[in-house]
């Protein structure tokens, strides 16, 4: 009898070690991936490390590890290190201890504004959102190697919201290192980018959402032009019009007429090819202004952009923003305690 509880205690003992050393190889393989994510110099680790942490699962019977980033963190932290190693300044990822969880920065904006990624339920990837009114900027999937910005947001914050506040060039100084770090995810990583309204490419066709625009806008924005010096044409084939800008620079607005759909969308025409639409809405006030009150007519379509919100949820309407969509607000998921995240 003696030999047999000595035997059943031995097989506890045994079976208890090897389910720890389980556990603690887990935290062994996590550390070493956190390790590689914070020092590695090439941009196929650091994505291959970030892509792994999104995914791990630290969950063990017997090993608890209470203190741990969350996958939004993840995120973060990857685009931080790969605008590092390239040097690019202007963003700077530091802990949020009252949210428990990291948290960019603009160095270089006096209102000091917050960004997170926030994963959305059934959507892939994460969004990188402002966190006062949690405008979803753009959406990074690392499984998928795709970057795509949404039109909306950066309309509703940089024009809509900050626009009265800031110039043109402060605006441009939060989009910019955005925009550097979509293109080092093309050139370093072969990443898919769909820059949106920051595309300053000639060729670049800024569609309309609506399926028809009442020519009526069009009159409105001829009206306007009357008041300045500003020219604008009609198409030769009556299918839009064409607004000079100064400096070989133009923005047309127009449908092609071999085209049965009679799709409508913005172009940009800049020599330089250094112009966006969203540069001609901050830098020129008279489009600005007749976009603004046309947008409802006028808005860009955003392509394949699964932000969403689900009926359970919370959500922000922007005061004012013609054709912006609700945005949802959720908690920020990027508690980094277990035990805090186990009592909420």
């Amino acid at each position: 009898m003696t030999k047999q509880m000595l035997s059943t205690a031995t097989d506890q003992v045994t079976s208890l070690t090897a389910s720890l050393t389980t556990g603690l190889k887990l935290g062994e393989q996590y550390v070493q991936l956190l390790n590689q994510l914070a020092t590695t110099t090439d941009a196929n680790q650091l994505l291959s490390s970030a892509s792994d942490l999104i995914k791990f699962d630290l969950t063990d019977a017997y090993v608890k590890f209470p203190h741990h980033y969350a996958p939004e963190d993840y995120y973060l932290l990857f685009m931080g290190r790969l605008l590092e190693l390239e040097g690019v300044e202007g963003l700077e990822v530091k802990p949020d201890p009252l949210h428990r969880r990291l948290a960019m920065r603009l160095t270089s904006f006096e209102n000091n504004y917050t960004f997170c990624f926030e994963q959305k339920r059934g959507k892939e990837g994460a969004f990188f959102c402002e966190q006062t009114d949690h405008e979803p900027l753009f959406n990074l999937d690392l499984a998928h190697q795709s970057l795509q910005f949404n039109n909306q947001a950066l309309v509703d914050f940089l024009i809509v919201k900050e626009i009265s506040a800031h110039n043109d060039l402060e605006l441009q100084g939060i989009i910019k290192p955005l925009v550097t770090f979509a293109n080092l995810l093309e050139s370093k990583l072969n990443f898919m980018i769909n820059l949106g309204i920051l595309a300053t490419k000639n060729e670049a066709h800024f569609k309309l959402a609506a399926p028809e625009l009442s020519l009526t806008v069009i009159d409105k924005l001829f009206v306007k032009t009357a008041e300045t010096d500003t020219v604008l044409l009609s198409l030769p084939k009556n299918n839009g019009a064409k607004l000079k800008l100064g400096d070989q620079i133009a923005m047309t607005l127009c449908y092609d007429p071999d085209d049965y759909s009679k799709q409508w969308f913005f172009m940009v025409n800049d020599p330089k090819e250094n112009l966006s639409f969203l540069d001609v809405l901050l830098h020129y006030p008279l489009v600005r202004d007749w976009y603004l009150i046309n947008r409802e007519s006028l808005a860009i379509m955003d392509n394949n952009f699964s932000y969403t919100p689900a009926a359970d949820e919370r959500v922000v309407r922007h005061t004012p923003a013609t054709d912006a969509k609700p945005v949802k607000e959720e908690a920020p998921a990027s508690a980094v305690n277990d035990d805090e995240e186990a009592s909420d």
